[in-house]
């Protein structure tokens, strides 16, 4: 069975274009810093992210860590909203591998922390505190409802972080998809930080990597650090090449992804049993979740949608993440849309 697959944009496989790139890549080897086609790469994200300099990772979760080891000594803190990515899905890492620790502090509704928030949390030099050396914000937020951080928002962390001379650092996993959402662009959204981790393999449909952007002193840090988490890689310029491609073809194109997701947003919220969250989707994320008319839970809705053919995400007990991307068509929305209403059509 072919399947239409809403649990993430993360499944999504290389376009032809992207293949016939990676087959012809010129390479070299790229610890030595001698892959063009990395270091094209490179330069092409950093230019957009509107930071001096980038540096390839084999994740999103290592571009994180990387970036909070560069900024973090062992034993400093940073300040993370308590349903950020790193909190919730990178394993601890900041702690276990660097000895880093971790502020969490409530995000709101739209994603952001709340300044006063944020200005609380930040320690006094005191010998019985951690020191605080980073604020970390997510743009979109995940976990939030895929939502978009403003401008103007990023600005006012960034404006108290430099007032307290700590640094700021966005997971921007998919910032171009915030920055689409917005009219603006990516370099606006990450103009006051200090750091920025950008995807290339979930809404853009390259197969592998995410790219740290950042000053050209940070990113010659980043990279012993990535040499000691054992993110080196020689000739990644196969894979850089897809990452090109991407860039070049599919950053506009979030639009239509967005676009998808409102329209199966109006099938799903006609559709007894089913609620929308409030503001469901601003990007390309919908969460909904079971009506307590429904007799049974998440997971057994997931598996009922499965026999039809459709993969859902299942983040809650009685919650659901569909997520659209470019593998998903007018006609898998229109199929989903029934495949739901079917499954939740109980007495």
């Amino acid at each position: 069975m072919d399947f239409i697959d809403l649990r993430s944009d993360t499944v999504t496989h290389p376009t032809p274009a992207m293949r016939e790139a990676m087959a012809r890549a010129e390479v070299g080897d790229d610890v030595l810093g001698e892959d063009p086609t990395v270091n094209r790469l490179e330069e092409m994200v950093a230019s957009m992210a509107g930071k001096q300099a980038g540096l390839l990772m084999p994740s999103g979760t290592m571009s994180n860590l990387a970036a909070i080891l560069t900024h973090c000594g062992r034993g400093d803190e940073v300040i993370l909203g308590d349903k950020a990515h790193t909190v919730l899905f990178e394993a601890g890492g900041i702690s276990a591998l660097g000895g880093i620790h971790s502020r969490q502090i409530p995000n709101q509704a739209d994603g952001t922390m709340d300044l006063a928030d944020i200005t609380a949390a930040i320690r006094s030099d005191d010998i019985h505190y951690p020191p605080t050396r980073l604020i970390s914000i997510e743009n979109t937020h995940n976990r939030c409802g895929g939502v978009p951080l403003s401008a103007a928002y990023t600005r006012s962390v960034g404006d108290l972080a430099q007032k307290y001379n700590i640094k700021l650092h966005i997971d921007g996993a998919r910032l171009f998809n915030a920055a689409i959402a917005q009219g603006v662009s990516a370099a606006d959204l990450a103009a006051p930080a200090d750091s920025v981790s950008i995807c290339l393999s979930k809404g853009l449909c390259a197969p592998v990597g995410s790219v740290l952007c950042g000053s050209f002193d940070f990113i010659q840090s980043a990279r012993r650090i990535r040499k000691q988490l054992g993110g080196g890689m020689r000739q990644a310029g196969i894979l850089a090449a897809a990452g090109i491609v991407a860039l070049e073809t599919m950053v506009d194109r979030l639009a239509e992804d967005h676009q998808r997701a409102r329209l199966l947003a109006q099938g799903l919220n006609s559709i007894d049993g089913l609620i929308l969250n409030p503001g469901t989707p601003q990007t390309n994320m919908i969460f909904c979740r079971l009506s307590d008319r429904i007799p049974f839970d998440a997971k057994e809705t997931a598996v009922r949608l499965a026999a039809k053919g459709i993969k859902a995400g299942v983040v809650a007990e009685r919650g659901f993440r569909l997520v659209l991307h470019y593998w998903i068509t007018d006609a898998d929305v229109e199929k989903t849309v029934r495949a739901f209403g079917e499954v939740l059509d109980v007495p």
